[in-house]
């Protein structure tokens, strides 16, 4: 069983409510990543966006430069837009990434759930199931670290082609996130790729027919039994009144903004603690938090959990506070759950 960390790189404030400039919220996510890999947890991922509410454009950037001060812990994205990037160029830094880290590099791959890059880099909106599914498609090819020769309708064909650098292990660790639709459950199913459950609402219950669904398609597709992980929001601090009264503004800011652009409602309190007792916020105390991962771990049969730990405008001092619990206390709490059974 794994346990990660997530952060889009959202713009935060300080201590007084100022807002941080980009490039001091990009130098607070490698030391998050520091503090990650110190305090014992597994992995550590940072997403890509293109807009002004988050500073991470460039992942692998950030990523890299987190490995010259970790250790051990793996260094991700989460995640990766494919759809708008170059499936070879993908490979190529995130298998510059797995060298310089020795090893702890992974990507997730993923259609993102925003579409700013579409625009950015002069791509057509209307094409957007077509660019996800063929660059999936190349990027599998490329897994396989030898010669590849691929046909699709969104670029010239690839006849032979060597892709470089290699791995040293053979075989770049990769994800595919998925929101939920069985075409996408079943599309990681088909790649052999471990899937990722990205569960931003409701309770982890009701993906358990997606989790059945993926260990059914690969069966069935004989690409074997792969891992699956999830993905969801959350916030630790020393009590559960604390960790949800630091939460929830800044949570809800974050939300009614993406929701006014999406035609939803004003988020309400009453919707906050409900996903906070029985829906995907993992926000409480120490106690609290890993006695819902261990449910959602046992409900699902996954072996990754990445708590997506910066969500809106957090300070980063309590941040920083949320990922000292969260590896000291919450995940050998966990584990010791699931021991038990």
């Amino acid at each position: 069983m794994e346990f990660g960390l997530d952060t889009f790189g959202d713009m935060t404030v300080d201590a007084d409510g100022n807002r941080l400039s980009y490039a001091q919220v990009l130098r607070n996510i490698v030391e998050q990543a520091v503090l990650a890999d110190r305090v014992g947890i597994d992995a550590f991922a940072v997403g890509e966006h293109h807009r002004d509410d988050f500073a991470a454009t460039a992942p692998e950037i950030v990523l890299a430069a987190a490995a010259s001060r970790t250790e051990r812990i793996l260094l991700g994205t989460a995640v990766t837009v494919l759809s708008s990037d170059d499936p070879v160029r993908v490979f190529e830094r995130f298998a510059t990434l797995d060298a310089v880290s020795n090893g702890r590099a992974e990507v997730q791959l993923g259609r993102g759930s925003f579409t700013e890059s579409f625009p950015l880099y002069g791509l057509d909106l209307a094409d957007y199931e077509v660019l996800f599914s063929e660059k999936l498609d190349l990027f599998a090819h490329l897994l396989d670290e030898g010669p590849v020769t691929w046909q699709g309708t969104i670029r010239p064909p690839l006849n032979g082609v060597e892709v470089y650098p290699k791995t040293e292990s053979g075989r770049l660790r990769t994800w595919i996130g998925v929101g939920g639709s069985p075409e996408s459950v079943v599309r990681a199913a088909r790649y052999g790729i471990p899937m990722m459950l990205a569960i931003i609402g409701g309770s982890a219950a009701r993906f358990a027919p997606f989790a059945d669904l993926y260990r059914r398609a690969g069966a069935e597709l004989g690409t074997g039994d792969q891992p699956i992980g999830v993905h969801s929001p959350g916030h630790i601090a020393d009590t559960d009144e604390q960790a949800r009264e630091e939460l929830y503004p800044h949570f809800k800011a974050n939300r009614d903004r993406i929701g006014g652009e999406r035609g939803w409602g004003p988020m309400q309190r009453g919707e906050f603690e409900r996903e906070a007792e029985a829906g995907a916020l993992y926000v409480g105390s120490p106690e609290t938090v890993a006695h819902k991962i261990a449910e959602t771990v046992r409900t699902l049969g996954v072996a990754r959990f990445d708590l997506k730990f910066a969500n809106g405008s957090m300070p980063h001092e309590e941040l920083v506070h949320s990922i000292e619990l969260y590896g000291t206390r919450v995940i050998p709490r966990v584990r010791e759950l699931l021991d038990e059974g």
